[in-house]
């Protein structure tokens, strides 16, 4: 059976007790004198999670009992809400068309992809956002909001299994136009172990099975 992605959720419920966060890999050489040099491995970061942490009852483990056997372990990919980052607004704020800059109109580009920014400045990490919400999309060109959808007459439309929105003929951005956006997303995941091993007498003295997520880099 090929790999593929489910285009479903991790249940809600329990990713929002769940554990963990990015992860980069840096070299570092360190002199005799104390000194050090630096460089990355990767050029950006990949995110890993413990569901495990997520789970309150016996009906949880069975939810995702039944996730595991429908992915095959390890085989197909899966949506899953991060608990500390999905969305594109600060802090607990509701997303704006205003968020982040997503690149400069020419008159001829109808294409761009959904993306994060953390930081500012030329140290600024732009993150590719592959799996958003698609009701919770905004989008902006010089700060006027735009009707998104797949409506007639909608200006743009978002194909929400790949991150990409679309502008109409009528609406691509003109020559320096600043395209904005604002969206609540999920984080493309997979099962990193093929064995899910739980125990009914550990469960009932307190103690969660560990449930392993990695990011899957779309």
């Amino acid at each position: 059976m090929p790999m593929t992605f489910l285009e479903k959720s991790f249940p809600p419920g329990i990713s929002f007790g769940a554990s963990g966060g990015p992860e980069r890999r840096t070299r570092v050489l360190t002199f005799g004198n104390g000194g050090e040099v630096r460089a990355s491995n990767w050029a950006g970061s990949r995110r890993r999670y413990d569901a495990g942490t997520g789970i309150r009852s016996l009906g949880d483990l069975f939810l995702v009992l039944e996730l595991f056997e429908e992915a095959r372990g390890r085989l197909h990919g899966f949506r899953f809400k991060d608990p500390f980052d999905h969305s594109t607004a600060m802090s607990t704020g509701s997303p704006s068309a205003l968020d982040v800059v997503l690149g400069q109109g020419d008159g001829a580009t109808a294409t761009f992809q959904l993306a994060k920014t953390y930081g500012s400045g030329a140290a600024a990490y732009s993150r590719k956002i592959t799996k958003p919400v698609a009701q919770t999309l905004a989008v902006a060109v010089d700060g006027v909001p735009l009707v998104v959808g797949d409506a007639p007459g909608s200006a743009v439309s978002l194909d929400a299994t790949t991150g990409l929105i679309t502008f109409s003929a009528e609406a691509i951005p003109q020559g320096g136009s600043t395209i904005t956006a604002g969206f609540v997303f999920d984080t493309p995941v997979r099962f990193d172990s093929d064995q899910l091993e739980a125990s009914l007498t550990h469960f009932q003295a307190g103690q969660v099975p560990s449930i392993p997520l990695v990011e899957l880099l779309l």
